[in-house]
C-alpha cells in the first residue's frame, strides 16, 4: 500500500490512531521499530535539531532535505508539520508537488500568518489568517496533488489566539468544505476543555486530530469517547534526546572520562544496526570485485 492510502487509512479509520514524532533519519527509523503506524515530521524539533528557532528561521528546502531521510529511511507514511505552508497559496501548492515527489504522505498547515510563532509563545498574541484567504490556500493544494490520497490537514488556531468556540467551528467548516481532509483542533490548556466543547458540537462531520502535548495528563480513553481520529505525540523524541545529551555531556565534562558512563549509552553495535550497515556488506559482497580478482588482473 502506498504511504498517502496509508495515512488516508489512519485518517479515516474507526479507531484512534496515533502518530509519534521524529525529527531526522535515525529518528524516524526508530518510530517505525517501536511500532508505530505513522510519523509526525514536527516543524518545533526539526528547527530545533537545527539549532534555529520555530519561526520560519528554517528554509522549507532545508525541512525538505530532512524530509528526504526520514522518508528513505521508513516505510511508514510522514504527516509534515509544514507551518502555514511557507508563504501564500503558491508556494503551498509548490510544497505539495515538492513533498509528493519526496513521498511524503501528507502535509498539515495552520492558519496563522508567515512568519510563524510557535502556539505555546504568547499564543494570543499571535494574529490569524483571514478564513477566505486560508481556504484558497487549502483549494490550491488539493488542485495541485497528483495523487488523490495525499492528505492536506488544516490546523484550526482560534482557541490559542483566545477566540473562542464559535471562531474554531466557523474556520473548521470552511476548511472543510475547502477540500481538506481533517481539521486539527488545537488548544495549550492543561485540561481539555476546549476540545471537549469542540466535539460534542462538531458531531463526527470530518476526522479530527489533536495535540494533546499540554492536556497530556488527560486519559487516552476519553480521545476515543469523543471520536477523536489521531492524536499526535508531538515533540517527546526531541526532548527525551536533549535531555539524554545534556545529562552524558555534562558527565563526561566534569569526568574527563568515558568510564562512568559507556554503560549508559548505546552500543555502536546498535548504531550500525539502525545505520543499515549490514545490508552495505551483503552489497559489497556481491557489487564488488573481490580482493584475489583485483591482483589476479
Amino acid at each position: 500500500m502506498k504511504k498517502t492510502s496509508k495515512l488516508k487509512h489512519l485518517i479515516h479509520s474507526q479507531n484512534l490512531e496515533f502518530l509519534m514524532e521524529a525529527h531526522y533519519g535515525l529518528s524516524a527509523k526508530i518510530v517505525e521499530e517501536a511500532g508505530f503506524k505513522g510519523i509526525w515530521a514536527s516543524g518545533l524539533s526539526m528547527t530545533a535539531a537545527m539549532g534555529v528557532r520555530d519561526s520560519n528561521e528554517a528554509s522549507w528546502t532545508q525541512v525538505l532535505d530532512v524530509l528526504e531521510f526520514m522518508s528513505d529511511a521508513t516505510s511508514i507514511p510522514i504527516l509534515l508539520d509544514g507551518d502555514t505552508g511557507y508563504g501564500n497559496f503558491n508556494n503551498a501548492r509548490r510544497l505539495v508537488k515538492k513533498l509528493e515527489q519526496r513521498n511524503i504522505a501528507g502535509v498539515c498547515i495552520e492558519d496563522k500568518l508567515f512568519p510563524k510563532t510557535n502556539s505555546f509563545l504568547n499564543g494570543e498574541a499571535q494574529p490569524l489568517a483571514e478564513v477566505d484567504e486560508f481556504c484558497g490556500k487549502i483549494k490550491a493544494m488539493k488542485d495541485t496533488q497528483n495523487d488523490d490520497d495525499f492528505i492536506v490537514v488544516a490546523r484550526v488556531e482560534a482557541f490559542i489566539a483566545g477566540w473562542g468556540l464559535m471562531e474554531v467551528l466557523r474556520r473548521a467548516e470552511a476548511y472543510r468544505q475547502a477540500g481538506a481532509d481533517a481539521v486539527l483542533i488545537h488548544s495549550n490548556r492543561s485540561d481539555m476543555t476546549e476540545i471537549e466543547i469542540f466535539m460534542n458540537e462538531w458531531n463526527g462531520r470530518h476526522p479530527v486530530v489533536i495535540v494533546p502535548t499540554k492536556y497530556y495528563s488527560t486519559p487516552t480513553k476519553r480521545f476515543r469517547e469523543l471520536g477523536i481520529s489521531v492524536a499526535i505525540w508531538a515533540n517527546h523524541n526531541l526532548r527525551a534526546s536533549i535531555d539524554a545529551m545534556q545529562k552524558i555531556s555534562r558527565q563526561i565534562y566534569q569526568d574527563e572520562s568515558l568510564i562512568g558512563v559507556e554503560g549508559q549509552v548505546t552500543t555502536l553495535e546498535e548504531v550500525f544496526r539502525l545505520q543499515r550497515a549490514d545490508e552495505l556488506q551483503a552489497a559489497e559482497m556481491k557489487y564488488l570485485p573481490s580482493h584475489e580478482n583485483i591482483q589476479g588482473d
